[in-house]
């Protein structure tokens, strides 16, 4: 079975002047697979088909790391850009 690679989501800036309704703040780092409940839903929406591309190998063509990439959450006043990245690679699940 192959290996699935793990997924860190960092919050890396917002835009916006309200704070986040979530309470995310700037350099909140979350493990995909351990965390993502904590992560507020819209922005998973979001995020969600970018990580699929992540998993299976794929990258992003306006990244200049294969391995990362950075989307914005859906929120108009309070505008989080969250960075995705494939990090190592986890054990294959039993």
């Amino acid at each position: 079975m192959a290996r699935k690679p793990k997924i860190k989501i960092t919050i890396k800036e917002q835009i916006g002047p309200k704070p986040c309704h979530r309470a995310h703040k700037v350099g909140q780092v979350y493990d995909f697979d351990m965390e993502r409940g904590k992560l507020c839903p819209m922005a998973l929406h979001v995020l969600f088909p970018a990580i699929d591309i992540l998993r299976y190998g794929g990258s992003f063509p306006w990244s200049s790391n294969p391995g990362k990439g950075e989307f914005a959450c859906p929120d108009p006043k309070t505008l989080l850009v969250f960075e995705i990245e494939r990090a190592e690679e986890r054990e294959p699940e039993a």
